[in-house]
């Protein structure tokens, strides 16, 4: 691992910037104490789409069959009452 002084990073960058991108990191010493480590920037993979939800799949989980026609109607007349 190398270390450079703040001096030589501020005089002498690109030889640092090179430093680090052959070895990945340096740290920085101030006054003879070793205060920063520099690292190369290594970016984030993307993050993954999500997948579309597919509503009718869900809803024939839990109605695997169509109502019949005077099924919903019963359904419905019991649901209104006396309106």
């Amino acid at each position: 691992m190398t270390t450079v002084t703040v001096r030589n990073l501020r005089n002498e960058f690109p030889k640092v910037k090179e430093v680090v991108e052959a070895e990945g990191e340096v740290i920085v010493t101030d006054n003879g104490q070793p205060r920063y480590k520099l690292v190369l920037y290594t970016p984030a993979p993307p993050a993954r789409k999500s997948q579309v939800k597919d509503y009718m799949s869900r809803m024939r989980r839990h109605q695997p069959r169509p109502l019949s026609a005077a099924a919903a109607k019963s359904l419905d007349e019991e649901n209104r009452g006396e309106r």
